[in-house]
């Protein structure tokens, strides 16, 4: 399997068979290196309704045919533009072609341009016997601990830009509650507001069993 950074919170997770994105924000992202029309997926995976996490989900969905997985007031927003979603909830699991998705809390908000959007969400994506936990936008919460109890996470996609999500020092006892194989930052320097440096996390993991890594916009990694 190869996960791929796009920048933000945006990731491509390429199996066997299919290939998923999460929360595709490309372009009106400053550092985005691809375009909506370049992403080939089988779903898109989106957490909340800002629009820098929605971003050009509608455009991707109906490029490909691709089903959007969301929380049920996110999917019924997307669904009146014109996009196919699967509705789903917190806590909530289902098993897809191309995998299994179950929806985890997020401590967050989420509104589009209409109003409200339901809650936010991380997902939980298991694809060809992996495991990837994408926090979304979130702050800590302990209930972090359970899902690494719950879950053999094999990659842990976590937040540091501090502002709007957590920071380095909340992400690191994210790390630590939810015990993954890997831990990658993400949502950062998108933004002044945002800006952080990437290898105190890194630095942060040392003496611990879990791999650290920084993935460069464009830059995959094979798990």
């Amino acid at each position: 399997m190869k996960i791929t950074y796009y920048g933000h919170a945006c990731f491509l997770v390429e199996g066997s068979k299919h290939r998923v994105i999460f929360d595709p924000f490309l372009k009106d992202n400053p550092l985005a290196k691809i375009k909506p029309e370049d992403v080939k997926v089988d779903a898109i995976l989106v957490s909340h309704g800002h629009s820098d996490h929605v971003g050009d989900a509608v455009d991707v969905n109906k490029n490909n045919k691709a089903v959007i997985v969301a929380t049920f007031e996110l999917a019924s927003y997307l669904e009146s533009k014109g996009a196919f979603c699967h509705p789903m909830n917190i806590g909530g699991a289902h098993t897809f072609p191309f995998g299994t998705v179950k929806l985890t809390i997020a401590q967050h908000s989420s509104t589009t341009e209409e109003g409200p959007a339901g809650n936010p969400c991380g997902f939980l994506l298991t694809m060809d016997n992996k495991v990837i936990y994408h926090a979304g936008d979130t702050g800590l919460f302990y209930d972090m601990k359970l899902i690494g109890e719950l879950n053999e996470i094999d990659v842990a996609l976590l937040p540091i830009g501090d502002n709007f999500t957590m920071g380095i020092p909340d992400a690191l006892k994210a790390v630590e509650f939810l015990k993954p194989k890997i831990a990658i930052p993400m949502h950062y320097n998108t933004f002044d507001v945002i800006r952080q440096d990437p290898q105190k996390f890194i630095d942060g993991l040392r003496g611990t069993t879990i791999k650290g890594v920084i993935l460069k916009i464009g830059e995959s990694i094979s798990i």
